[in-house]
């Protein structure tokens, strides 16, 4: 794997140790005219160039470089399978492919996955020959349809306001894994602050065999349980002893190890509860005031894709370096090693998924929505560090309001452990939300206090908001790039340096001394092409004096134990 992009594993939360990484230089061809299938391509011997997977087109990562519309892309790999894999069952997996994905193995169809956002996988081991194996992927993408979630990439051919350079096809990791006849296909963890820990687990080929499940701490065994399967799903209930709990800044976790007969998978988990009442969110029944920062995880030369694993690392660490506890992952359901890292540090992040470029006044933009946020809501279950839902940012005012109302319920069906804020910033749903945020970009700090203090009076901030706003979602934005020619940034620039951090004090601190405020997000982590509203350029370079941020940001909020 040494001279492979992003070779670290994709999923680190479900881990089986034979695996083979795929990512790398693969066959490719953009389908301009979409007349692929006509031209039968998923036979075809061979594709007209070559691409870096796990780089999208549009980036410079991938070779390609091409930042105009690509409606259609193909790609194609051969494949021989490793020794490891013999007698085994062949998963194929990948991150994220953008947006319609078709598979085929050997010029067989295998399947369609609807969604350019989140993971899929298929079992491709009654498709595969002894020798060497072409394995075809077709992506279909219109952004400029409003039928699908298309989140920040631009509809006009310039990246323009805040809508930036569009992703097309693959941009996470592609990879087989070998697992038995029998294995563990998926496991949920439900934690309780007592010690508790439930798995829930779906088995494959399973019934009547056993499953083992241990968890440890620093390398040491605390505790273990067994079940024996009788239906696809089965439950083991650990009990830990005085537990250890994951906390923003002290994120203590578990290894856990789970075999069911030949599978074994490698995995951890945080034990934590989070919860809101009163103007107060709260983490293991402590009183936790949310900084959060913007972050739209973009990069200027994998637009879409971290270069590296530790790109991904930095970005948190660059964030609390700043202040910050936490971010929105706005408009971009994120990948799982960014979780990871979020859970490894103790960052807090609220999970979102891309919904702009979708209409969602239309009778059908549920079918494009629903069942990728479904899935997302399935594959980061687990992480300790995601707090919260939000699958909506902005909607339009004539919005259906019944789908909101729809993805809501589902949200809180499928997880009742974390609160849900329906739709971020602008129209929400009465009754349908458990935080009321709202998003604004004022930049006078005086005018942007007195807004804020009327809740403390018991009056609204806004007309027509309700008096349990608790949630600034979006502030701030302060534009600043001397030197830099073009762009743009909310409200007039600053003079100098000086006038900024004295800007920024006076809004950050007008909310930590608001009682009736709980968290706060900030406009942004870093620049994003044109929007140069960042506290980092681009190719993240601090702008400002990070110690200064660090003071202003983290000082202490009257709502905090």
């Amino acid at each position: 794997m040494k001279n492979i992009p992003r070779k670290e594993h994709p999923f680190p939360q479900f881990e089986r140790k034979n695996w083979l990484n795929l990512n790398g230089i693969w066959q490719f061809e953009i389908d301009r005219g979409v007349s692929g299938l006509d031209r039968r391509l998923f036979e075809s011997g061979s594709l007209s160039s070559e691409i870096t997977v796990p780089f999208c087109p549009e980036s410079d990562l991938s070779g390609i470089g091409d930042k105009d519309f690509m409606t259609c892309v193909w790609y194609k790999k051969s494949v021989t399978l490793p020794e490891s894999f013999r007698g085994m069952r062949t998963v194929l997996h990948i991150g994220a492919c953008d947006y319609l994905s078709t598979v085929w193995v050997n010029g067989k169809e295998v399947m369609t996955h609807r969604g350019g956002y989140i993971s899929f996988s298929c079992d491709i081991t009654d498709y595969l020959k002894e020798d060497a194996n072409d394995i075809t992927i077709r992506a279909f993408d219109d952004t400029r349809s409003g039928d699908q979630p298309a989140g920040k990439q631009c509809y006009a051919f310039h990246s323009q306001g805040c809508h930036y350079t569009r992703t097309t096809g693959i941009w996470q990791t592609v990879w087989l894994e070998a697992v038995p006849e029998t294995y563990i296909k998926s496991a949920k963890y439900f934690t309780r602050i007592d010690g508790t820990v439930r798995i829930e687990a779906k088995t494959v080929n399973a019934f009547g065999k056993t499953l083992y499940a241990a968890a440890s701490l620093g390398g040491k065994k605390v505790c273990g349980g067994k079940a024996k399967v009788t239906t696809e799903t089965v439950e083991i209930v650990l009990k830990i002893d005085n537990p250890r709990l994951w906390f923003p800044g002290e994120p203590n976790l578990y290894d856990l190890t789970l075999k069911l007969s030949g599978d074994t998978v490698k995995s951890y988990f945080g034990i934590r509860e989070v919860s809101y009442g009163n103007h107060r969110f709260y983490v293991n029944g402590r009183s936790v005031f949310g900084r959060f920062i913007l972050d739209q995880g973009f990069y200027p030369d994998g637009i879409y894709t971290a270069p590296t694993d530790e790109a991904l690392k930095h970005d948190i660490e660059m964030s609390m370096a700043c202040g910050y506890n936490g971010a929105r992952l706005h408009q971009k359901i994120f990948e799982p090693r960014f979780l990871y890292h979020a859970d490894r540090l103790g960052y807090m992040v609220w999970g979102e998924h891309a919904n702009w470029g979708l209409d969602i006044s239309r009778v059908g933009a549920f079918k494009n929505f629903t069942s990728e946020w479904l899935e997302a809501l399935e594959r980061d279950f687990n992480h300790p560090s995601i707090i919260g839902w939000c699958p909506f940012n902005e909607t339009q005012p004539n919005q259906d309001s019944e789908l909101i109302r729809l993805i809501y319920n589902m949200t809180k069906a499928l997880d009742s452990t974390r609160p849900v804020i329906d739709t971020s910033g602008w129209v929400h749903v009465a009754g349908v939300c458990d935080m009321y945020d709202c998003h604004d970009y004022e930049q006078n700090p005086e005018i942007f206090k007195a807004r804020y203090d009327k809740l403390m009076a018991g009056k609204p901030a806004f007309d027509n908001t309700p008096l349990d706003l608790c949630f600034v979602s979006e502030f701030g934005g302060t534009w600043w790039s001397p030197g830099v020619n073009g762009g743009w940034g909310y409200g007039a620039s600053p003079a100098d340096m000086d006038e900024f951090l004295k800007r920024y004090e006076g809004l950050v601190s007008a909310l930590l001394k608001n009682d009736m405020i709980c968290a706060f997000c900030y406009t942004q982590l870093t620049d994003v092409e044109q929007e140069q509203n960042g506290l980092y350029t681009y190719d993240r370079r601090a702008k400002f004096p990070v110690e200064r941020i660090f003071a202003i940001t983290s000082a202490k909020s009257v709502v905090e134990d």
